[in-house]
């Protein structure tokens, strides 16, 4: 261990903490005593093998030993920290399993219920006083720490709901965690979860629905307060935890929520446990996300199916025109051409410019990692592109294709398209402007499903439907919460920080911001390879050591 300007630790004596100095002084001490808070070392131990005190010495040093701070006693070992998980492994990937063979769609409120109240309990019984905040929708778990003359509060958010599933999909049960050696795709092979005391390899996987997104940060979080007690680490802050039940379908009732409980969920920050680390898989934080706003379009042609041999060349294909509307929003480069879909992006500053030139090169690894010869955005690196709004075809849907295909004409064309979006740039606004473009294609564009009537006046009918979404949100890197946010987790990760404006993903920091009015900062613990929102989700297990001790770290951040 290296302390004080390039000195090697040796340990502690009663008071003081002993180390080795590169070089000799004038009666060739080579060691200097610093006051610290705890006895690491009996000075019988070593005194006698590696200190020949001369009486003129000690008296010299004295005066220097007390006039060097001593270090905080609140700031975290993060030795013991990853000790203790290592040596509960067993017992942490056990509860985790156990929150995560709960179904957590948002619509199923009977197990939404079930995952919320096991939650609750997992809280209590580490001390938080926790509870269920009812506001109409899935409950939110809350949670409160309060550390005795602490002068700030963080907030830690995260949600417990997840995307829905398809198990057909999924290589085993999406609600069964199942643990491996490796990915499925570099043959990693079933084991059982460990006893107590048993280990598991850095590189092993978990699989199950929201084992990354975003029970994971949840799980780090309560095995990091066991972390800090088992080695008797005072909080620095009060803490109240947040962990949301609907995030994954729109945070409906997200701002009213707050807004009741203003009083309560009052804090001088927040602090947002969701999203990947980077693809170099070095720690992030963000500081902003992009928001988000979804479109279905529906296409019609003729009222019923119709066989392909008698009216083909006649009858209007949906799924034919469906493809050349969704073609004429893009261009080869991925550049979106629909008007004004750029307008009122709020730019980056410098020191957000900066932050993403200094980001580490990944797209070319990236590209070999997932098989991709060319990217769009002519030119430019994922890093610049995740700053710009963006429109996602999410998925198409007309008759059935393969073996089950038939030769038929389709009644109908549906897409779901998603539009990310940058600060400054309104939700609203954007369903407005991809309206106006389909109109532009020849379209009459209606919200219901057309009538007979409407059928036979107009040659192209699109039915858009869209939910509310949210805003995008930035918080300026300066500010010094955010300073002692970038230090704390340089300090628990060991390595600089990636340092990222805006996360590509999306999660609801700016109903957040709007509200509280604070800063919202984003730390994410797990691996960017999970899977996310598709089948055999799943977390590296190294990703949640490291976060339990980066979370660690920000719950005693100076």
């Amino acid at each position: 261990m290296r302390t004080h300007y390039g000195s090697t630790r040796l340990g502690q004596i009663d008071g003081y903490s002993v180390c080795h100095w590169p070089g000799q002084g004038q009666t060739g001490i080579r060691l200097w005593l610093v006051l610290v808070l705890h006895l690491e070392i009996p000075l019988e131990a070593w005194s006698r093998k590696m200190i020949k005190f001369r009486g003129r010495v000690l008296p010299f040093l004295l005066p220097v030993v007390l006039a060097i701070p001593a270090p905080s006693p609140a700031q975290t070992d993060k030795s013991a920290v990853r000790e203790y998980c290592n040596s509960h492994q067993g017992e942490i990937l056990r509860e985790f399993a156990e929150l995560l063979a709960i179904p957590n769609v948002a619509s199923d409120t009977p197990n939404i219920r079930r995952n919320a109240s096991l939650l609750a309990a997992m809280m209590q019984r580490r001390g938080v006083d926790a509870r269920l905040i009812e506001g109409g929708g899935p409950p939110v778990v809350f949670g409160e720490l309060k550390k005795p003359g602490a002068s700030r509060t963080i907030a830690i958010y995260a949600h417990y709901d997840g995307q829905p599933v398809d198990a057909s999909k999924w290589t085993t049960e999406p609600f069964k965690p199942t643990l491996r050696t490796a990915t499925i795709e570099a043959g990693g092979r079933t084991v059982d979860l460990p006893k107590s005391g048993e280990k598991c390899g850095d590189e092993w996987r978990l699989y199950a629905r929201s084992a990354s997104d975003d029970k994971a940060p949840i799980m780090a979080i309560l095995a990091a307060l066991d972390a800090l007690a088992s080695s008797k680490t005072e909080l620095t802050s009060n803490l109240k935890f947040f962990f949301e039940g609907e995030e994954e379908a729109g945070s409906t009732h997200l701002e009213e929520l707050l807004r009741k409980n203003k009083s309560l969920l009052a804090a001088d920050a927040w602090i947002c446990a969701d999203g990947p680390v980077h693809q170099t898989r070095r720690q992030a934080i963000f500081f902003g996300c992009r928001g988000v706003v979804s479109a279905t379009i529906t296409v019609y042609g003729a009222g019923r199916a119709l066989h392909s041999g008698h009216y083909g060349n006649w009858a209007p294909n949906p799924a034919m025109m469906l493809a050349r509307l969704l073609a004429t929003m893009k261009d080869d480069e991925g550049r979106v051409l629909i008007d004004g879909f750029y307008d009122d992006v709020q730019p980056l500053g410098e020191e957000e410019k900066k932050a993403i030139r200094e980001m580490p090169a990944s797209d070319v690894e990236l590209m070999k990692e997932l098989g991709i010869a060319k990217t769009e955005g002519d030119g430019l690196t994922l890093a610049d592109l995740i700053n710009a709004p963006s429109l996602n075809i999410d998925g198409l849907r007309s008759e059935d294709v393969g073996q089950q295909a038939r030769n038929v004409i389709p009644a109908e064309a549906t897409a779901t398209v998603d539009m990310r979006l940058v600060k400054g740039v309104e939700p609203a606004r954007q369903v407005e402007r991809l309206v106006a473009h389909i109109k532009k294609q020849g379209y009459h564009v209606v919200t219901g499903e057309p009538d007979r009537e409407t059928r036979l006046k107009y040659a192209r009918i699109a039915r858009v439907t869209s939910a509310d979404g949210y805003r995008a949100a930035r918080t300026p890197m300066g500010l010094p919460i955010c300073k002692r946010v970038i230090e704390a987790v340089e300090e628990a990760a060991g390595v600089r920080p990636i340092l990222m404006p805006t996360l590509g993903g999306s999660a609801p920091l700016a109903i957040f911001a709007e509200v509280t009015g604070v800063p919202q900062i984003g730390v994410p613990i797990v691996n960017h390879d999970n899977n996310q929102h598709s089948s055999n989700e799943n977390l590296r297990l190294k990703n949640l050591w490291d976060g339990i001790v980066v979370l660690a770290g920000l719950m005693t951040m100076k």
